[in-house]
């Protein structure tokens, strides 16, 4: 074994079914980060790019649509630099607002569509972007932002717009329209000199589950790079009868990393991006499955648990799960109905986002079907991974589990607004531990903030969570750690349920304790199920746990 096999385990593996992936695509090139759509707009003209409600966009005319935009921020006196913010749901919009904001040479500051006026005002204020867009139903909010932050430019767009139910908006004074800006400019994006390694492209707030959001610092280096490292990587052999033809369905928000690594792949191979403006549509997604069935199909695990439940049929669509654990048995179930695997991926806003691909399920494609591991995968191209033990700084060994680091050429160069900040000697700690097999794939564990701590004995409540999906009669399930009142300082299990249709009121608390009974220690058995209609999500439809150790000490305190 090599020296570089000896530190990358994983690079023996990287194949897709009989093909050798590459083992590095270094040099990277050192490009702006819109040079994707003008490469795309010049190779596939009259591909379509975007499909919303019917309505589709050839790459032509999104390129058209992004320099009029451009040059309409340009006149507003958005310059190299200046951080710009938009408030979108996934949308034609968002993708025009982001190329032409980064054509400005500008930051773009990505917000949720979900978040309270004051998570708003943190966001807009911390990046002191002055220039934003958003949608026309929350003009109200965001215009009382403008004494309350540096804010001065406010362009509005409609849920409607680019829509068959598109309608002329009428604006107060002050606020900007964006089909108007697009119909009174020329398509003359300004020329801005970028340094792809240095200048920012994305200033991603993250960790408002956890705590106060950071605004994560990415260049258009860190983006391009991680691209590159991708979907166009292990599917390198696909490349021909995919690029330019196929279509991706993106059923998660634009507005996080995750939705927007998803079209940065599909314009850099000048994919169709079938667009879900409302993640939680499920039968919307369905549908768009059914009749699309397009090549790819990015999701996340809530997603998929609420699809088990309905009848899908056998799909040739590679779908692929991030942004939070995805339960086994979820993966098994969506797997038989559609007759094709689920892989995952995974990584975080601060590491570009990506970090593991597993190619085990898309090896199905190529006609060889590896035996598929349930795991995030192998790290991608140029990408360094270390377990390490926190409590003796020891680097851990063959699948024993220790905290996640990585580090690469896609990791951000720092929390805003101090570069370096967050990274440890040029490592990122990922917050989540991990462990990994004699061939190099990684498994998580659990999220360090998610443990559980029963008198003393660690326990992993993913762990839990995967028992829980596997009860038939369960749909979506979360186990968190709560204080235990008869021992000081240690904590109990409590589980969340939402059950299937068919067996609400069929199931109780004794019947779920004893499922468990049988598969965990006896420590790590829940002593509590409560059932519910549903949990709360995140905005990337991620099961919210602190929310629910909120709600639990709330009512532990009272």
């Amino acid at each position: 074994m090599s020296d570089l096999e000896k530190q990358r385990p994983w690079l023996k593996n990287y194949r897709l079914g009989p093909y050798k992936l590459a083992r590095t695509l270094e040099p990277y090139p050192e490009l702006p980060l819109f040079t994707f759509l003008d490469q795309a707009a010049e190779s596939y003209p009259n591909s379509t790019a975007t499909e919303y409600f019917g309505q589709r966009i050839n790459y032509r005319n999104l390129k058209e649509k992004v320099d009029r935009m451009a040059n309409a921020l340009f006149r507003l006196g958005v310059s190299k630099g200046d951080k710009v913010a938009t408030i979108l749901p996934t949308s034609p919009q968002f993708i025009i607002a982001n190329f032409a904001i980064l054509k400005n040479g500008a930051v773009h500051v990505p917000c949720s569509v979900l978040h309270r006026s004051s998570e708003l005002e943190y966001e807009i204020g911390e990046s002191g972007a002055e220039t934003v867009f958003c949608l026309a139903e929350q003009l109200d909010r965001i215009t009382a932002l403008k004494g309350k932050t540096g804010l001065k430019n406010i362009i509005t767009t409609s849920l409607a717009d680019f829509t068959p139910d598109e309608i002329p908006l009428d604006l107060p004074e002050g606020a900007l329209s964006f089909n108007s800006l697009l119909l009174d400019h020329e398509a003359a994006a300004p020329r801005v000199e970028i340094n792809p390694r240095e200048d920012l492209a994305y200033l991603a707030f993250t960790g408002g589950a956890t705590g106060v959001p950071k605004g994560v610092m990415l260049t258009h280096y860190n983006r391009y790079v991680n691209t590159m490292q991708g979907m166009p990587w292990a599917l390198a052999s696909l490349e021909k009868s995919v690029r330019g033809k196929a279509s991706a369905l993106i059923g998660v928000p634009l507005f996080h990393s995750y939705g927007e690594a998803c079209a940065l792949f599909c314009i850099y191979w000048g994919l169709r991006m079938i667009l879900v403006q409302d993640p939680r549509h499920t039968d919307l997604i369905v549908r768009l499955l059914v009749e699309n069935r397009p090549f790819l199909a990015a999701m996340v695990p809530t997603q998929l648990m609420k699809l088990r439940d309905h009848d899908l049929p056998r799909l040739p669509i590679q779908i692929t799960s991030g942004a939070s654990h995805l339960p086994p048995d979820v993966r098994e179930s969506i797997a038989e109905k559609v007759k094709m695997p689920v892989s995952e991926v995974f990584g975080l806003t601060e590491s570009g986002p990506l970090t593991h691909i597993d190619l085990t399920g898309f090896s199905k494609i190529t006609g060889f079907a590896a035996r598929q591991k349930y795991s995030i995968g192998l790290p991608v191209p140029d990408t360094d991974v270390k377990l390490v033990d926190d409590d003796s700084g020891e680097v851990c060994g063959v699948e024993e589990a220790g905290h996640m680091y990585v580090r690469g050429p896609q990791v951000m160069i720092g929390y805003w607004p101090e570069i370096g900040s967050g990274l440890v000697d040029g490592w990122l700690p990922t917050g989540d531990i991990a462990r990994m097999d004699d061939d190099g794939y990684f498994y998580i564990v659990d999220r360090i903030k998610d443990m559980a701590n029963i008198s003393g004995f660690k326990v992993y409540t993913s762990t839990i969570d995967d028992i829980l999906h596997s009860h038939p009669a369960v749909s979506m399930a979360a186990a968190i750690g709560v204080p235990d009142p008869q021992r000081e300082g240690s904590e109990r299990i409590k589980a969340f349920i939402v059950l299937k249709d068919d067996f609400k009121g069929k199931v109780d608390e004794e019947e779920i304790i004893e499922y468990c009974r049988e598969k965990c220690a006896s420590y790590a058995v829940p002593r509590q199920v409560e059932f519910r209609d549903s949990l709360p999500l995140t905005v990337t439809e991620k099961i919210f746990k602190r929310k629910l150790r909120e709600e639990e000490v709330g009512t532990t305190e009272k």
